[in-house]
């Protein structure tokens, strides 16, 4: 090949490399060009491709759609909790191996060194527009939020810390269900933090659920579904077995759009789907007419 050939070649390489694709009044590189990762992702419902900058700027909801992105659960602290006044409770617990699982304690430190948690949940004291409560919430970026051995115990002090301040507990779930890593031990926790909720409301208590995407498993079938309250994010997946399971076990097909949280307003499981943008302001309305009774 000579030289004329070898720069023609050369310069055909270069625009291909310098190709610039004009999507949503942005300029994103050409898939063979490299693009940090997390700096665009695909909406999961409309599958437009999203900046995803400008999503956190828009709460993490999708413009095009509306679909409402998972958050991490300091993101969500931070969204709805008024600024300086959350304090973290429930700090120190540790995470073992009852089951001797091969490579799950490698799995969780890698989980604690990606998310800079310690486990799937945090709780602690909060105010929302200066109404004062407990607030949890789970975190499914850390074993898709799945409740082992610590997630149970601190779902179940979070009542108890709302027992011992008089304060109505909120809870944000996500989460795949009971962790299977620790089988039994996980299984136990559905129990636990039932029997908490159960004192919680015995005191007069207001417990408010909020189910964010996705809500399944045993998280579902324990302390998410025993809200005095239960509120939901537009579009969650929210139950116990996932729909291809339930359907293969029934045989049938699904009504569409099962499981998620529209349809199960219109069956009742649910009392409100709420939109994540007037969410801080029905959780402060909620808060004011309880402490008004309760006082």
């Amino acid at each position: 090949m000579n030289d004329i050939s070898k720069t023609l070649n050369k310069r055909k390489t270069n625009r291909q490399k310098i190709k610039l694709i004009h999507e949503e009044g942005s300029f994103v590189k050409a898939q063979n060009m490299d693009v940090p990762k997390g700096l665009y992702e695909k909406c999961p419902s409309c599958q437009r491709t999203i900046n995803m900058k400008k999503n956190i700027e828009n709460d993490y909801i999708c413009k095009h759609c509306g679909n409402h992105f998972r958050m991490r659960a300091i993101d969500r602290i931070k969204y709805i909790v008024d600024n300086d006044t959350f304090i973290e409770k429930g700090i120190g617990f540790i995470t073992l191996n009852p089951l001797f699982q091969d490579g799950y304690e490698e799995k969780i430190a890698k989980y604690k060194l990606a998310t800079n948690l310690n486990e799937a949940y945090i709780y602690g004291y909060g105010e929302i527009h200066g109404q004062p409560c407990v607030i949890g919430v789970m975190d499914s970026y850390f074993l898709m939020g799945s409740m082992g051995s610590v997630v149970g115990e601190k779902v179940a002090k979070t009542f108890e810390y709302g027992v011992y301040k008089k304060l109505p507990v909120i809870i944000f779930t996500a989460s795949g269900g009971a962790r299977m890593q620790e089988g039994i031990f996980s299984l136990m926790q559905m129990a636990k933090t039932s029997a908490a909720v159960a004192k919680h409301s015995k005191m007069g208590l207001l417990y408010i659920s909020v189910l964010t995407h996705p809500t399944t498993g045993g998280v579902t079938a324990s302390f998410a579904s025993l809200g005095d309250i239960i509120l939901a994010e537009p579009n969650a997946l929210i139950g116990f077995a996932g729909p291809r399971v339930i359907e293969q076990t029934i045989n049938e097909k699904l009504p569409e759009g099962f499981q998620k949280s529209e349809f199960l307003l219109e069956k009742g499981f649910i009392d409100q789907v709420v939109h994540r943008k007037d969410l801080k302001d029905m959780l402060t309305k909620i808060l004011s007419i309880h402490r008004r009774s309760f006082i």
